[in-house]
């Protein structure tokens, strides 16, 4: 069943895809390779940077959520394939209260400014 939000059992991983959006592959993947997390805050961005390079994404930077997504203790900001494209789409995964469970998230408008930071952070890269 696909709806605006799909979940999956405890201690596996959540995807809130906005609404109107579709579920790509890409994004499927991720969620598929994210799934079973087990390790706990430690290994969080070891697990998370695995499985974007799996799809030929990439781990940005990670950072304590500080109250910008609800119930994410911390987020990764990633970079993946859009659309099976050289186009590439900003999305968070976000580690929930708790620590075992990562849920992936699309920018919003309360995180639009991490999403324009990690844009100018890409950027600001691809001119070294």
């Amino acid at each position: 069943m696909l709806s605006s939000e799909m979940t999956t059992p405890a201690a596996a991983t959540q995807t809130a895809v906005a609404p109107g959006a579709s579920l790509t592959m890409e994004l499927l993947e991720l969620e598929l390779s994210l799934d079973g997390f087990t390790t706990g805050p430690d290994g969080f961005a070891a697990h998370v940077r695995a499985a974007a390079a799996a799809i030929d994404g990439a781990l940005l930077f990670e950072l304590p959520a500080s109250g910008l997504v609800a119930d994410c203790d911390r987020i990764a900001v990633l970079r993946i394939p859009k659309d099976g494209s050289a186009a590439m789409a900003t999305i968070f995964a976000c580690l929930e209260t708790g620590g075992n469970t990562i849920r992936i998230e699309m920018p919003d408008e309360a995180t639009a400014d991490l999403k324009n930071f990690a844009e100018a952070f890409v950027d600001v890269l691809q001119r070294i």
